[in-house]
């Protein structure tokens, strides 16, 4: 079991930045695959960025150069910074562990990119 708690969210100007934090616990953080991903309104939830267990990273197409997805394995923590955010960033972003057959998500934490 992997609890995860997102925070870091609220309301930014576009071109503004923000920065994601997750906080995981209740397992060997370092095993698990991390991503972030979000739900904008009235659309599918997307990934967003993914960091492997490895360090290595991927991200949408959308964000690519704007957002870095990185993890602290010794305080088992993922964030995700985002710079240069636009309106169509706005969503609830949600943090995610997955190794295997597991996934375990976060709550969400709304982000809202309007002037």
């Amino acid at each position: 079991q992997v609890q995860l708690v997102e925070s870091g969210g609220g309301l930014v100007q576009p071109g503004g930045s923000l920065r994601l934090f997750c906080a995981a616990s209740g397992s060997i953080f370092s095993i698990y695959n991390m991503g972030w991903y979000r739900r904008a309104p009235g659309k599918q939830r997307e990934l967003v960025a993914l960091i492997t267990s490895g360090g290595s990273t991927n991200y949408a197409v959308s964000v690519k150069g704007r957002f870095t997805i990185s993890r602290d394995n010794a305080k088992n923590t993922v964030s995700l910074q985002m710079n240069s955010l636009k309106p169509e960033d706005t969503a609830v972003y949600y943090c995610n562990a997955a190794r295997t057959v597991y996934t375990y998500w976060g709550q969400g934490t709304q982000v809202t990119v309007s002037s």
